[in-house]
C-alpha cells in the first residue's frame, strides 16, 4: 500500500521557542485527571530566545511503514497512563474496531511533518479505519537522559481524557524497546506560528475569530481544572476547516484544587504571567494572560514583551510595559489590555471573551 500523500499546507512543526526547565516538579496522575473527566520571538527563526528544553528530535531510519515492532512488553520506566489509552482512532467506516493495544505495523507510516530534538511527527494511517493520524516518535533514552519521563506521562495523562473541538486529540500510545509512539490526530495546516511567519499579522476578523475559539478550548481546561501554562503560535495547530486545535500538553498540569498556587516556573519567555515572574504563586489565570498575549501578537505580528534580552523580557512583563499600535482599533485595545492585567484577579474572566464587543463586531 502507498505511504499517505496528503500534503498538509503547513508543516506541522518549526524551529520554535522551546520552554523553560521548572524549578519545581508537580505530579498528576491519570485517575485524578479521570475524576473530573477528564511555551521571544524575532522573525528571523535562528535569532529566537533558546531555553533549555525541546521536546521532539530525529528518528532513525529505522521507521518504515512496513518494520515488524518488537515484542511490546511492559516498561515500568516509561508507563505512561491507564488502559484508557488503548482507545483506537473512531472509526470512519462501517467497518467496526475492536479495542486492542496498538503496535507500529497497524499503520502506513508516511512522511515526516516536522521534527526536533527527541524525535519526529510523523503523517501515517491506520491499516483498520484508514484514518490520517500524526504519530510522534520520541526516543526512551533520550527522555530518560533529560529527566522528562513525568513530563511525557504527564502530557498523555492529560491529553488523552480531554474532549474539545479546538484542543488536539490525543487517540492513544504504544511503545517498543526503544521508543514511545504518541498516536494523535492529524492538523492539516499545521501550526499557527507559521501562518503568523508565513503571512504576517491577522485581519481583525480573523483574529477574533482565533481568539474566541482558543478561549472556548481555555474555558474547557479551566472546567477540567487543567492548567496549560504554554500557550503560544507553535502550539496552535489549524485544522483543514482553519480551526483552532490547541497541542502539546508538555507542561500542562491537572489542578484538583483551585485554591492551591502553583510554584513551577515554565513555559516560554514571552508568555509568561507577572506572577510567575514574580514567582508569587499562580493558578488558571495564567493561560488567559497568555490569551492576552496571542491576541496581541495575532494582531502586531511579534509578541508585546518582545526584546533582546530575556531580562528586559521579564521586566516588561513584570511591569506590564507594552504598546499597542494606533491602527488596532479601540475594541480590540480594550480586550488585550483587560487580558493583560498585572494582577490576576482583574483579568478579565474567559467565559466574558465571548460576549467581548470586539468578538460579536467581527463574528
Amino acid at each position: 500500500m502507498d505511504k499517505p500523500k496528503i500534503e498538509p499546507v503547513l508543516e506541522y512543526t518549526a524551529v520554535k521557542r522551546v520552554a523553560l526547565v521548572p524549578k519545581t516538579t508537580d505530579n498528576v496522575t491519570a485517575q485524578s485527571v479521570k475524576a473530573n473527566s477528564v511555551t521571544k520571538k524575532i522573525n528571523k527563526p535562528e535569532n529566537r530566545q533558546k531555553s533549555l528544553i525541546v521536546k521532539a528530535g530525529k528518528v532513525s531510519g529505522t521507521v518504515k511503514h512496513d518494520q515488524n515492532p518488537k515484542s511490546l512488553t511492559r516498561d515500568k520506566s516509561i508507563e505512561l497512563a491507564d488502559s484508557s489509552t488503548k482507545s483506537r482512532v473512531p472509526n470512519n467506516t462501517s467497518k467496526k474496531l475492536e479495542p486492542r493495544v496498538w503496535c507500529l505495523e497497524d499503520f502506513e507510516m508516511g512522511d515526516p511533518l516536522g521534527e526536533g530534538r527527541f524525535g519526529r511527527v510523523y503523517m501515517a494511517r491506520e491499516k483498520t479505519s484508514m484514518k490520517i493520524v500524526a504519530i510522534k516518535v520520541i526516543f526512551k533514552k533520550e527522555f530518560r537522559e533529560n529527566n522528562m519521563v513525568e513530563q511525557l506521562r504527564r502530557e498523555v495523562e492529560i491529553q488523552s481524557h480531554l474532549r474539545h473541538p479546538n484542543i488536539l486529540r490525543l487517540y492513544g500510545y504504544f511503545h517498543d524497546k526503544h521508543r514511545v509512539f504518541l498516536v494523535l490526530e492529524f492538523a492539516e495546516n499545521g501550526e499557527l506560528y507559521k501562518r503568523l511567519q508565513q503571512y504576517g499579522p491577522f485581519t481583525e476578523i480573523k483574529a477574533a475569530r482565533y481568539i474566541s475559539q482558543i478561549a472556548d478550548a481555555l474555558i474547557y481546561l479551566q472546567k477540567k481544572k487543567v492548567i496549560h501554562r504554554d500557550m503560544k503560535p507553535e502550539n496552535i495547530l489549524l485544522s483543514s476547516n482553519d480551526k483552532i486545535k490547541i497541542s502539546d500538553f508538555g507542561w500542562a498540569i491537572h489542578t484538583p484544587d483551585t485554591s492551591q498556587r502553583r510554584m513551577t516556573f515554565c513555559g516560554t519567555p514571552d508568555y509568561l504571567a507577572p506572577e510567575m515572574i514574580k514567582d508569587s504563586g499562580y493558578d488558571q489565570k495564567i493561560d488567559s494572560w497568555a490569551l492576552g498575549v496571542l491576541c496581541y501578537e495575532f494582531l502586531v505580528g511579534e509578541p508585546p514583551f518582545m526584546v533582546e534580552d530575556i531580562s528586559e523580557t521579564y521586566q516588561k512583563i513584570a511591569t506590564v510595559d507594552y504598546k499597542i499600535p494606533n491602527q488596532i482599533s479601540s475594541e480590540a485595545k480594550n480586550l488585550i489590555s483587560s487580558l493583560l492585567q498585572s494582577d490576576p484577579e482583574k483579568r478579565l474572566p474567559l467565559d466574558r471573551v465571548a460576549m467581548h464587543p470586539w468578538i460579536l463586531k467581527n463574528k
